[in-house]
Parts: structure tokens; C-alpha cells; sequence
């Protein structure tokens, strides 16, 4: 081939272009300057999606301790052929080494539900007549055998360092539009297995931190009060505490702009903003007062086995009316559920009650979402840590299992009465169409409408997102 030497650029030419490429640069960082104002001004604002969305919101459904997949979306006829034998396979890393036994078959029946057909043990009667609403994911995978890491990937993306939790995530990229509340609520979270970790910013700005209302210790009764009573504004007009706040925040503004717009400053700036604007608002939505006896019959609030989850499910259904982002409630360890899900010993009993304890208000929640119109427009996800072993511990109980187990979506942009996956034949490993945590965020984020690769923030030199450097969509259960 002929070797043609290019065409000399003239200096006259070069400095014509490169005034051209400075300015460009100029502008292009004023107008990253101009954006980063305006989310100081106000990060919460709106955002457009990356893409046509499914859903605005999501509610997040918390199963503390890891609900048996083998005992209520999973059924394994193989269990209860060969109960009582030994795992014929070799088993993996469990949480207690040298306390398992052999194979358990599942006390409860169970049966084809709804035109779908899905399989749904007896521990769920009220949500067995939603099968055709569920999205099934029978494939989940995680990293973590115990607890604490496990929820903290679940929540958060990663099994080992604090990072942003999912709803943090979820309020970054798309903000809110309601600026009286929270973008970000989660209703009686846990204290232990990560606290605050789990609903935290991490090193996002702290304008996007989950606000926790109450936690798992908290007895119903207190709680539903506690928001609205600690919202009064006791002796001042609505008019002298505008000018308190005022002041306030000029002195913190000024301090802002001191130390080039500190996040955290910056934050409680808004915090104090929102706090003055849920006056207005955050009394009535948390005062259920005024629904009818039939709602609340329809979420067990009428039982003392259902009233605490179902005050839960009922909130979240006002909380979404009013447009808030991620909404995550939390059946947790507390008074009358000291292990939650966690059925190391006495499976029979303690599953018994942790489903009671969920089933009729969770059937109530997507009964009255699509009663009220809010079930097109809302994702709503079911699931623990990871799910239970095959095998028996403790003669009656079983032991973690992150390798392979259930976790459901309903609502907006996913199929319904599908089953997505599946276990082996025991239900130990995931082995068609595995969903690790980090796909199952990818799938939540792309229904919301956000690409999990472009939804990034940079921290300490690098480009954070919440899959990591993972993730796939699961594009087969996407309606």
C-alpha cells in the first residue's frame, strides 16, 4: 500500500481549532458547574428516566431471616421421597457446620393456584389467591451465608463494604415528585445485621439517605402516633417558624459555601427544608384514622397476629398515593417474633407463625394497589437474605442457604403467574437461569426505567454503581 503523508496543519489553523476546543471545555464545565448547583439547590427534584419506565415506585417487602423457598414457592416432590437420606451430593459452606442432618421434605402441601397454575404452599392462603399477580424468581443467588452479609448485599449491592443502600439508588437517579415527604421511607427496620447500613446514602450525597420511621422494637400502637406527634409545631405559628428556619439556614448556607459545599451541611440543609414542608403533609398520611373498617379488615388490622405488618402494608399503600420513591417495610426480629424467618430448629411452628403474621396483609396490599389504580405503576418486590437448606438442622429446623432460593415481583413491568428459574431437584443450587442479587437489582433499576451500567457515582477515583461491575436484566420475566 502507498504510504501518503497527511497534509500539514497550518498554525493559523490549529490555534482556530484549539480556541474552538477551550471553548467547549468552558462551557461544557460551566454547565456541569450549573447542574451541580441546581442539585444543591435541590438533589430530590425530579429526573427523567434513562429510558421509558414501567414503574415510578418500588415497595420493598423484607422478610427478616430468610424465608424457606422449599416450604412455600418452591416445591420439591424429591424431598419427600427420599426424606430422611442423606444429601446425595456433596453440600456446600453452611452457616452451622457440623449441626446438619438429612434430607427434610416440607411439612405443608401444596397446590396449583389461579389460571397460571403456580404451585403456593398452604402457608400462604390469602396470597395463594393472588398467583396470577406474582412474578416468581426461583433462581436467586448471593454471596453470604450469614446474616449480616447477606442483607447487606441485598440491601446495598455488597456482601462486604458499606455502599449506597438500593433506595438511595433509586431516589439518585429519579429524585421524587412529592417534596413533603421522604423520598426514601423504610417503616420499622431491624437494628441488628447492619442498622442504618442498610437503609443508608453511604457516599452518595446524604440528601438521599432512607428516613427509618420507628424500627422492629417498636410496638404498632406507638408508632402510628409517633410521626405525627413529633411533626406539631408546639406554640409556634407556621409563620415564626418560617423565619426561625430562615435564619437558620442562612447561617448554615454561609457555612456551606466556607467549606465548598460540604454534603453533609448540605444535606441537613434540606433535611431542615423537608422537615418545615412535612408539616404539611406527613400528619395526614400517617393517620389512618379516617379509612374505613373495611380496610382495615382487609389488611388483618381487626387480628393481633396481623395488626403490626398490616399497619405496614397499609402505610406503604398511602405512602405510594402519595408518590413516594422506594418504600420498604420489614417484618422483623421483635416482641412476639424474636428469630423472624430464621427457623434453625422448630420449622413447623415458626414458619407457621411468621406467614400468618405476613400473609393476609400483604394479599390486602396488592388487593387495594389495584383497587386504587396504584398497581400498574408499582413494583412490588417479596424476599429474605437468602433462602433454607434441604436438609434438616437440629433434628426439625433448617439451616442458610444463599445458593439457591425464591424471591418474588408483582405490580408493574414483570409478568404475572410466571415462575422464572429453577432450583436442582432438591432445591440446594440455582440451575436454569441463576438471578444473583446484582441481576436482580439490574431488573429492578431497568424497570424503573435506569440502565444499572449509567447509573454511577464517582467516589474516591472510581465509578460506583449499585450492580458493581455486574449484572444482567432479566429480560425474560419483563411484561
Amino acid at each position: 500500500m502507498e504510504y501518503r503523508p497527511k497534509p500539514r496543519v497550518s498554525r493559523r489553523h490549529m490555534l482556530r481549532q484549539a480556541a474552538c476546543g477551550f471553548g467547549w471545555v468552558g462551557l461544557a464545565s460551566l454547565l456541569a458547574e450549573e447542574a451541580r448547583a441546581a442539585e444543591r439547590v435541590n438533589p430530590l427534584a425530579p429526573k427523567p428516566p434513562h429510558f421509558r419506565a414501567r414503574a415510578k415506585r418500588v415497595i420493598f417487602l423484607f422478610m427478616h431471616g430468610g424465608p424457606s423457598h422449599l416450604d412455600t414457592f418452591d416445591p420439591k416432590p424429591l424431598l419427600i421421597r427420599d426424606h430422611g437420606k442423606p444429601l446425595p451430593f456433596k453440600r456446600p459452606l453452611t452457616f452451622a457446620e457440623g449441626s446438619t442432618g438429612n434430607l427434610l421434605k416440607s411439612p405443608w402441601q401444596f397446590r396449583n393456584r389461579g389460571q397460571s397454575g403456580l404451585p403456593i404452599s398452604e402457608l400462604f392462603p390469602h396470597l395463594s389467591k393472588h398467583a396470577d399477580d406474582l412474578c416468581i424468581l426461583r433462581s436467586m443467588v448471593g454471596d453470604s451465608v450469614a446474616h449480616g452479609g447477606a442483607i447487606l448485599q441485598l440491601h446495598t449491592g455488597s456482601n462486604t463494604f458499606t455502599r449506597p443502600s438500593m433506595g438511595s439508588w433509586v431516589v439518585y437517579g429519579l429524585g421524587t415528585e412529592n417534596q413533603n415527604l421522604p423520598a426514601f421511607l423504610t417503616l420499622k427496620p431491624g437494628l441488628s445485621h447492619g442498622g442504618a447500613k442498610n437503609w443508608s446514602s453511604g457516599f452518595l450525597p446524604a440528601a438521599y439517605q432512607g428516613t427509618a420511621v420507628g424500627h422492629g422494637g417498636v410496638k404498632t400502637d406507638d408508632l402510628a402516633a409517633e410521626p405525627i406527634e413529633h411533626l406539631k409545631n408546639h406554640g409556634l405559628t407556621p409563620e415564626q417558624q418560617r423565619y426561625e428556619l430562615d435564619m437558620i439556614q442562612k447561617m448554615n448556607r454561609a457555612s456551606a459555601a466556607r467549606w465548598h459545599h460540604d454534603t453533609e451541611l448540605e444535606a441537613r440543609i434540606q433535611a431542615f427544608e423537608l422537615a418545615f414542608r412535612m408539616q404539611s403533609e406527613a400528619p395526614e398520611a400517617f393517620d389512618i384514622s379516617k379509612e374505613s373498617a373495611a380496610t382495615r379488615k382487609l389488611y388483618g388490622m381487626d387480628q393481633p397476629e396481623t395488626r403490626d405488618f398490616g399497619w405496614q402494608c397499609l402505610m406503604a399503600r398511602r405512602l405510594a398515593e402519595r408518590n413516594v420513591r422506594f418504600i420498604q417495610i420489614n417484618h422483623e426480629y421483635g416482641p412476639g417474633n424474636e428469630v423472624g424467618w430464621d427457623a434453625h430448629n422448630e420449622l413447623i411452628r415458626l414458619h407457621t407463625r411468621t406467614a400468618l403474621q405476613v400473609d393476609q396483609p400483604i394479599a390486602g396490599l396488592l388487593t387495594d394497589l389495584k383497587a386504587r389504580g396504584l398497581f400498574d405503576d408499582t413494583l412490588v418486590v417479596w424476599g429474605g437474605e437468602f433462602g433454607r437448606t434441604p436438609i434438616a438442622q437440629a433434628g426439625d429446623g433448617r439451616d442458610h442457604n444463599p445458593y439457591g432460593y425464591t424471591m418474588w415481583m408483582s405490580g408493574a413491568g414483570v409478568k404475572h403467574g410466571y415462575a422464572y428459574g429453577a432450583t436442582d431437584e432438591y432445591g440446594y443450587y440455582a440451575v436454569e437461569d441463576r438471578m444473583h442479587i446484582h441481576d436482580m437489582h439490574a431488573t429492578m433499576l431497568h424497570i424503573l426505567g435506569l440502565n444499572h451500567e449509567h447509573l454511577t457515582y464517582l467516589y474516591g477515583g472510581r465509578a460506583f454503581r449499585l450492580t458493581d461491575v455486574a449484572g444482567r436484566v432479566a429480560e425474560k420475566i419483563l411484561a
